[in-house]
């Protein structure tokens, strides 16, 4: 049988074994009977270290920025018609499949499916531009977002399926001009056998230096992040030592705001392949969200799914989806978004049989409900009848 090939263009994907978002190579890796290729920008988003091309993986020259004014919206145009001529260049094709955000990384991945002759999948990770919106970054009447939400229309109306991460978004893609019917759900998802630490607990605390009961935040540390109310509250329960691991436009000012908070730490990023030590090695896991209404409903967070993998209970400000979760599990505490502080205290006061009783049950809920090989075969059964629809014909 013919192996079937899928062209992935994702602006901000890495490969295996470095800082930041693996959710494509680890689907596709997953699938049997067919390879791929990603298309990511040059440079790592979280280490700001170039990548190099490795199988499956194709990165593309883009323009350098910092922070999040003009530049940005440069280097995302340039990923856009880099990705888009690496995308025309790639041999036989079957399925071409784009990832926001940016909706640009869609635009190319829409004008390389229109000239190859083969189906458009498009996966929708935020809702994109809505959450520029809310997070006041542009006005709902200005230009720009009107620019671009013609765009996510666009797209929408054109893709032959739309993948969706959270099952709150489903209302606004279709009030967007997607059929009901192309929608799919595959959410971000985690394996506990993709989590087994490389050394005992007491070896891997030694390592990262955690003496006392630890929360660890791995992430990316942007506006969207809500880091400051975490600081906050990490200074209300000054017993608790907090670690922050990761990078982002808002690390550097986050460290001034965190001088003098005996118990906040910052760590570099680490690789994917290291994330089962160092979360081993802690207590509980944070989530920390910034106060947007969008994010109650809009959200798949990886590092959730993390943290149950591994056994770490949980800490979430973020009600609607991500609480539902933590809650319905019983992995873990939900507070108010201004509030983590409740929630640090009352991790802080549990028993250690209170934890790791939380931590099983996250665990035991993401093998049996969403690991990443269920969501492979999730993937799998949507791109076959596609494939099956086109006659199987590549170009």
């Amino acid at each position: 049988m013919t192996e079937h090939r899928v062209l992935v263009f994702n602006h901000f994907a890495v490969p295996r074994g470095y800082p930041g978002g693996t959710r494509h190579v680890e689907l596709f890796s997953r699938l049997p009977g067919w390879s791929y290729v990603v298309i990511a920008g040059r440079r790592n988003m979280v280490t700001g270290l170039p990548q190099r091309a490795e199988p499956g993986f194709h990165p593309v020259a883009v323009t350098p920025y910092r922070g999040n004014g003009l530049g940005r919206v440069v280097n995302w145009a340039s990923y856009a018609v880099t990705a888009t001529a690496a995308g025309l260049r790639q041999p036989r094709l079957d399925v071409v499949y784009a990832s926001s955000p940016h909706l640009l990384a869609g635009v190319s991945g829409w004008i390389v499916a229109a000239v190859r002759r083969v189906p458009f999948v498009l996966e929708i990770r935020d809702l994109w531009p809505r959450v520029l919106v809310d997070m006041g970054r542009f006005a709902e009447t200005s230009l720009t977002y009107r620019a671009l939400e013609r765009v996510e229309r666009f797209l929408y109306r054109r893709a032959h399926r739309v993948v969706i991460m959270a099952p709150g978004v489903r209302a606004a893609v279709e009030g967007k001009g997607a059929a009901p019917e192309k929608i799919a759900f595959i959410p971000n998802a985690a394996d506990p056998e993709d989590f087994v630490p490389s050394a005992d607990r007491d070896e891997l605390r030694r390592r990262y230096g955690f003496t006392r009961r630890t929360a660890i935040y791995a992430g990316a540390h942007g506006p969207a992040n809500g880091l400051d109310l975490l600081l906050d509250a990490a200074k209300a329960v000054p017993d608790l030592d907090v670690v922050l691991v990761g990078s982002g436009v808002e690390k550097p000012r986050l460290q001034v705001a965190a001088h003098g908070i005996r118990n906040v730490r910052f760590l570099d990023p680490v690789p994917k392949t290291e994330i089962p030590d160092i979360l081993h090695a802690a207590d509980i896991g944070l989530h920390v969200l910034a106060d947007v209404e969008l994010f109650r409903v809009g959200v798949s967070p990886n590092k959730v799914f993390d943290y149950m993998a591994a056994g770490l209970p949980i800490v979430t400000n973020s009600p609607g989806t991500v609480g539902d979760l933590v809650m319905g599990a019983g992995a873990g505490y939900l507070t108010a978004p201004g509030n983590l502080a409740h929630g640090l205290s009352q991790m802080y006061q549990a028993s250690s049989e209170e934890l790791t009783k939380m931590g099983a049950a996250g665990r035991r809920w993401i093998r049996e409900n969403q690991s990443r090989t269920a969501m492979s075969r999730a993937l799998g059964q949507l791109l076959a009848p596609l494939v099956e629809r086109a006659g199987g014909a590549s170009c």
